[in-house]
């Protein structure tokens, strides 16, 4: 006995609505989560420089990606400036690790003269995705390095083992500092001269600017050219290269406020990158559950009033009906998955304002009893630059009065 084209019609229905539900189950079940990365390892130079050729690199304070902040975006301002203390000091632990540097040291802002400036901007992060934007440039205005980086933390980065081991995204600041390494091994023994050197007249420029005007000038593509040089004897010079001395040291004192402050960031900030990557894996499966019921409902609903309102029998409509009723059920189940994911990013933003009060950088005061700096690290730093430009006036003050002493003394013999 055959089957009629009624029930053919019916039959194929309840197919197509059967396809609907599978193709939303399946969407819901993808999960793009990684199980494992590869760690690079940290390259070491080609052939050994003399010391006094290392050249010097400085990473300034991460920009913190803060400028299109909106707070349907999932950026976490606090979290965001705390980022961008942290993990200057993890690339700059990856760049020695090479042994191809002088001193590498942290910064707060570019403004840092020094042989090699490396900026970053964090274009994205959360436990589970990191994208930093590089650019690194030498002291001539070369430019070494001008790149995107992207990293997915692996699902097993926040377990209990493995957690405490390594930054989940150590590959990343491994890559950077075998790229700029590379750059580094192409310079001559000429070019790390001149790159210290323009270095060193920046430096004088910066507290002296009229008696060291004309020792360099850029040239038409915008490269730093040493013009001509002081004198080896100089008495201002060795005052200036006291003043450098003087500001290196205090540099490698806030290495030490740096290193302090990741060491009281990292409990809280691991525990909430842990918590961010769950959160992001659960957001995005719950979005694409969400999606794939949403479009199923409306397609269910579409068939089911064309259906019901068209069908040539009762067994039709009825089953146009029921997929009517199913189609609702999926909408409705749609907008409940995209309420629960509400309350996720809800959860991330309250962990982001928990962080803050945890990470927040103490005022310090320096030991010196003739200078004490209050305020974070930057602060401090700017304070101290102007105490450097008080001590060398004060020191080219007595210079001058020492010489002019000096030559009344020449011309009362004469």
């Amino acid at each position: 006995m055959g089957i009629g084209p009624d029930k053919k019609s019916t039959i194929s229905f309840c197919r197509f609505i059967g396809l609907l539900l599978l193709c939303s189950t399946l969407s819901a079940c993808v999960n793009q989560t990684i199980k494992s990365t590869s760690v690079p390892s940290v390259n070491t130079p080609s052939a050994q420089v003399e010391e006094n050729l290392l050249l010097d690199a400085s990473i300034a304070i991460f920009d913190p990606g803060l400028d299109d902040y909106d707070e349907d975006n999932l950026i976490y301002p606090e979290v965001r400036k705390a980022e961008a203390r942290y993990m200057p000091t993890l690339l700059s632990e990856s760049m020695q690790d090479s042994g191809a540097w002088g001193a590498v040291r942290v910064v707060p802002s570019e403004d840092q003269i020094s042989d090699l400036m490396v900026t970053g901007k964090i274009l994205y992060s959360d436990g589970e995705k990191l994208n930093l934007h590089i650019i690194a440039t030498d002291s001539r205005d070369v430019e070494w390095l001008n790149k995107k980086y992207i990293s997915h933390a692996s699902r097993y980065s926040y377990g209990t083992t493995t957690r405490n081991k390594h930054d989940p995204f150590l590959a990343v600041y491994n890559t950077i500092a075998n790229d700029l390494l590379q750059s580094l091994e192409t310079l001559k023994e000429k070019d790390r001269e001149n790159i210290r050197l323009v270095t060193e007249l920046l430096f004088a420029q910066s507290f002296s600017p009229d008696a060291y005007k004309g020792y360099l000038q850029k040239n038409r593509t915008g490269r730093i050219l040493v013009m001509r040089l002081p004198a080896e004897n100089d008495p201002m010079l060795e005052r200036i290269r006291a003043i450098r001395d003087r500001d290196n040291v205090f540099i490698d004192t806030m290495q030490g406020h740096y290193g302090s402050f990741n060491n009281e960031m990292l409990d809280p900030y691991q525990e909430w990158r842990k918590l961010s990557y769950e959160e992001a894996v659960a957001l995005q499966e719950l979005r694409a559950e969400s999606r794939a019921r949403l479009i199923a409902g409306g397609l269910s609903l579409i068939a089911g009033i064309a259906a019901a309102s068209s069908g040539d029998n009762q067994t039709t409509r009825t089953a146009g009906n029921v997929a009517i009723l199913g189609g609702g059920y999926l909408l409705k189940s749609g907008l409940e998955k995209r309420n629960e994911a509400e309350i996720h990013v809800q959860a991330l933003d309250e962990l982001g304002q928990s962080l803050e009060a945890e990470i927040t950088p103490q005022v310090i005061e320096l030991e010196d009893s003739t200078v004490v700096l209050s305020g974070n690290v930057e602060d401090q730093y700017a304070q101290w630059r102007e105490i450097l430009g008080d001590i060398y006036r004060a020191e080219i003050g007595e210079l001058e009065e020492s010489q002019g002493s000096l030559d009344e003394t020449i011309e009362q013999a004469y």
